[in-house]
């Protein structure tokens, strides 16, 4: 059985910071891209960014200089920073990663999500 685990959201002011983790854990024998999306009320979820091996990063334009996505591969975490976060920033924020599980083929993996909240 494969995981994801987020932790890090919550309630942060306009211009604030916040770091989002995400730990994948169980039997895992290789993991690929790992990144973050997220969704807003009414709106569809959509990609904030991704890392792939070594370290190939991919932003969406609305944070590119704000947000800085990296991960520990040694304790198949990914991490996301977030800086001058604004009340746009608000949604369910998502832990993707391709993994590929012992004794079998690659596929997605999704966390639970976690909520981040940016007051004006």
């Amino acid at each position: 059985q494969v995981q994801l685990v987020e932790s890090g959201g919550g309630l942060v002011q306009a211009g604030g910071s916040l770091r989002l983790s995400c730990a994948a854990s169980g039997s895992i024998a290789s993991i690929r891209a790992m990144g973050w999306y997220r969704q807003a009320p009414g709106k569809q979820r959509e990609l904030v960014a991704t890392i792939t091996p070594p370290d190939s990063t991919n932003y969406a334009d609305s944070v590119k200089g704000r947000f800085t996505i990296s991960r520990d591969n040694a304790k198949n975490t990914v991490y996301l920073q977030m800086n001058s976060l604004k009340p746009e920033d608000t949604a369910v924020y998502y832990c993707y990663a391709e993994i590929r599980p012992r004794w079998t083929t690659y596929r997605d993996y999704w966390g639970q999500g976690t909520q981040v909240t940016v007051s004006a």
